[in-house]
């Protein structure tokens, strides 16, 4: 029987609530497999543990998961600590030191849940948000002068290589081609930011003309996120720099009926590393701890997790479990319903079972 190690962080707020259930379906699909399973070394690197030892992670933390073949992650950040010291203290790091540079969050409406917006029915949209991960925006680069006087100056960095701007955009096609997909949309604002989107722009078109299969289109960011309202089942591949991609996506989460829904995965196409498994949603202080955190965003991304390891099968009846469970009206709060985190997680789990032998 396979071995699958796992690092498992749960980090802070809902994130050991949803991940305790992210577990149970990973437990669920490798009892129905039957030739592999799952194990797991937690580790509590959180707020809580930067508060206790003034670092997000020990200093040696990456040496650590480097040998593990993925990494379950629940969420980050937790007052009070500063949003900027837990983000760049545990999970920027472990993306950048083993090359997660593909960011991959879908985007669907689900059977069972309402979107905000109107006339949408579940199927009407399903597309996938591919996302520069390792630089751009995010970058870590700049700094501040005369700091705490009215003259204060900061300036922060952004980079673009071609090394990194083409990888990921290649990525998006090749996901695209391997999916049937028909249609890349790449995310711009060259109209506005001088050098870095021109410079993406060139390199969307020279390497789209790899794939000439494709219709392919550049949008401004700004004009895309209308399109993410009034024409979501418009898009199938939309391949985004760093900081587009991180807004992008969390629109298309609410525009699939929640942010607590929304699922993704940091990659490392070569598997050269360990990915990455997230929710999109964050550690959610206001409900942290009373046991109504949405855990299908985690669940989602588990199918992910899945779907990574070869597991494809398991992973599109993950995801069919979880509509299936939506459908009978087992919710939590945030989608009108009344289910706590591990009513659901149970319910999934039962009706994966109830799939795998049907």
């Amino acid at each position: 029987m396979d071995e699958r190690r796992l690092a498992v962080i749960p980090g802070d707020g809902i994130g050991e609530e949803v991940v305790r259930e992210g577990l149970k379906i990973l437990d669920t699909a490798a009892a129905i497999h039957g030739g592999f399973r799952f194990r797991y070394d937690h580790y509590p690197w959180s707020c809580r543990y930067y508060l206790e030892h003034g670092r997000m992670m020990p200093e040696d933390g990456l040496t650590i998961l480097r040998d593990y073949e993925g990494i379950v992650l629940g969420a980050v950040g937790f007052p009070p600590v500063p949003d900027h010291v837990s983000l760049w203290g545990l999970l920027l790091p472990i993306r950048r030191t083993f090359d997660q540079y593909v960011n991959l969050r879908p985007v669907k409406l689900l059977r069972g849940i309402t979107s905000p917006l109107r006339g949408k029915e579940p199927g009407d949209f399903d597309f996938v948000v591919i996302r520069e991960n390792t630089e751009g925006e995010y970058s870590n680069m700049g700094g501040s002068l005369r700091t705490g006087t009215p003259q204060e100056i900061v300036v922060q960095n952004t980079i673009f290589t071609r090394y990194g701007v083409e990888r990921i955009i290649r990525y998006a096609f090749e996901l695209a081609r391997a999916r049937g997909k028909r249609s890349v949309v790449g995310a711009t604002k060259s109209n506005g930011i001088n050098y870095t989107m021109p410079f993406w722009d060139t390199v969307f078109r020279e390497v789209a003309r790899d794939y000439p299969e494709m219709t392919t289109h550049l949008y401004h960011v700004d004009a895309l996120a209308a399109y993410f309202v009034t024409r979501p089942e418009s898009f199938e591949v939309v391949v985004a720099s760093n900081l587009f991609g991180d807004i992008l996506t969390d629109l298309g989460g609410a525009i699939a009926g929640g942010i607590g829904l929304a699922p993704a995965a940091n990659i490392n196409p070569e598997r050269r590393y360990p990915s990455m498994f997230e929710p999109v949603h964050g550690s959610a202080p206001d409900i942290a701890g009373r046991g109504i955190a949405n855990p299908i965003g985690m669940i989602w991304t588990i199918s992910l997790l899945l779907d990574h390891f070869g597991y494809g099968d398991l992973a599109a009846k993950v995801v069919e479990a979880v509509e299936d469970v939506t459908v009978a009206g087992i919710k939590t709060p945030d989608l009108g319903g009344r289910a706590r985190t591990s009513e659901v997680g149970d319910a999934v789990a039962e009706r994966l079972k109830a799939l795998a032998e049907a």
